[in-house]
């Protein structure tokens, strides 16, 4: 292990002192961790170019004060219990600037720093009915070795940059397929972009399109991660109520400032698992042509419906060039591969490639060339049939223990898709309450008020299922019925 530390020969302070101390602000700052092992005297003497008498003499310093430890026969280790206050979690606090001392930032990142916590923590528990994350331990991993594996052998061209910003051109061509068959999509492999996650594609929506005090309309309740994107480029945010057939498109005539943007999940309202019924998507759309409002469209689990008939994209109506959609693979495969894609319109293609260029270059190649055989061998489709029956499955169990245990105290909202639903639960007892009540017994659950922009409602609750087996379900639910009636 070489150490960058920095001696200066024309100082007065004699060498093996300078060394001392700046080990010791090494082991204060955290670069050198307890019980970390040191170069040897020699090794260090010759790193530094100094004399091996100056090492041994700033080692014996910091020996004798509590730092190091010498260990017969192994060398010389920094303490496993260190003696300075400093190293503590308030000593380090008092050392760390406060936030409102960095006078360098940007609007921006001001209104980062300045905001609440960017997501809802997972609930704690045993049973954690915590969000939208897949079952992970139901991915075909074996698959996916064989189709990384693949790329990798056939030739290293996949480890340079890629030639095309837009994102891997075959992945760009299934993508396009696949979301004109399954989600009647209009678009052709050119409108469509990769980028790291759904999150990324906001992002890079909302840095071309608002600037600060520009209006953008948000279903209330709705996604945090989306709101949170649009208020940190300054614009003002007016949530817009949702109702059991989604957002209500009737209102926003009662508005009377001009929106620049319009966010929603019609196939799947988060949270509410409502649906955007299709008068209302065609309202939507002709209220969108006359006010020259952008649609952001996120679908972002729409794979995943239960006895409906699938519905198209809000992107499908459109005539007007009015929506941009979204969507990830995240939900469906597995949260870290962090590939996702933004179907733009023709005049849009140039601008939102040059963005993405600027913002991170491209999305790892072999991850996108994995995928592209994933979706053309017809893995990724038979994935979704079997994770669909699966979750369907453990949807029902939650419905039906949840009628079972708390009967005409529970209305479920938006059980027929997605991999969560939302349950107005009617206990007399603050959200809070309910928490702190089911973490006692090893359930965790999230209350839905941290999702509202405007008047948070009580006593509703959001119960994500897609990480939990049956007997788990039933279970966490009969124990909050049991810590709801105590």
């Amino acid at each position: 292990m070489d150490l960058v530390l920095t001696l200066d020969r024309t100082a007065p302070l004699p060498l093996y002192q300078q060394l001392a101390a700046a080990l010791r602000e090494a082991v204060l700052q955290g670069r050198l961790q307890p019980q970390q092992p040191l170069p040897s005297s020699r090794r260090l003497a010759q790193s530094l170019q100094v004399s091996r008498s100056t090492v041994t003499q700033g080692y014996e310093q910091l020996l004798s004060e509590g730092y190091f430890e010498a260990r017969g026969g192994s060398g010389t280790f920094v303490c496993a219990q260190l003696p300075d206050d400093y190293l503590h979690p308030a000593g380090l606090a008092r050392q760390q600037s406060e936030p409102s001392e960095l006078t360098q930032l940007s609007r921006l990142g001001s209104t980062l720093l300045a905001d609440t916590p960017l997501k809802v923590a997972d609930p704690d528990g045993g049973i954690s009915f915590r969000l939208s994350n897949p079952d992970t331990s139901q991915f075909p991993i074996q698959l996916w070795r064989r189709l990384l594996s693949r790329h990798c052998q056939t030739t290293s061209a996949r480890l340079n940059y890629s030639s095309d910003a837009l994102g891997y051109g075959p992945l760009r061509t299934a993508i396009a397929d696949y979301l004109r068959r399954s989600r009647a999509v209009q678009c052709h492999a050119d409108q469509v972009i990769i980028v790291n996650g759904s999150q990324q594609g906001l992002d890079l929506m909302a840095r071309l399109t608002l600037d600060p005090g520009d209006w953008v309309a948000v279903e209330d309740p709705g996604y945090l991660g989306a709101r949170r994107c649009f208020s940190a480029y300054g614009a003002q945010l007016q949530g817009v109520a949702v109702d059991a057939a989604g957002l209500t498109v009737e209102t926003l005539d009662h508005y009377r400032q001009p929106f620049k943007l319009l966010y929603v999940t019609p196939s799947h309202q988060f949270p509410t698992g409502a649906t955007l019924s299709l008068s209302r998507r065609l309202a939507l759309l002709q209220w969108a042509k006359e006010t020259g409002t952008l649609i952001l469209e996120d679908d972002y689990d729409s794979e995943y419906r239960y006895g409906d008939r699938p519905m198209p994209a809000l992107q499908g109506l459109d005539q007007n060039s009015s929506v941009i959609y979204t969507g990830t693979f995240s939900k469906i495969l597995f949260p870290s591969l962090r590939i996702g894609y933004l179907v733009v319109p023709e005049p849009w293609v140039l601008l939102v490639n040059r963005a993405k260029w600027l913002c991170d270059r491209q999305a790892p190649t072999l991850e996108q060339c994995a995928l592209t055989d994933c979706l053309t061998e017809g893995h990724f489709e038979r994935h979704i049939r079997r994770m669909r029956h699966l979750y369907n499955q453990r949807r029902q169990v939650l419905v039906n223990a949840l009628k079972h245990y708390l009967g005409s105290r529970v209305t479920i909202l938006g059980e027929n898709a997605g991999i969560h639903l939302m349950a107005k639960i009617e206990t007399g007892l603050a959200d809070q309450e309910v928490i702190q009540r089911a973490a006692v017994v090893g359930v965790g659950v999230i209350s839905a008020q941290s999702y509202y922009l405007n008047e948070p409602k009580t006593g509703e609750f959001i119960f994500g299922y897609a990480q939990l087996d049956e007997a788990q379900i039933e279970l966490g639910i009969r124990k909050l019925s049991q810590v709801l009636k105590a």
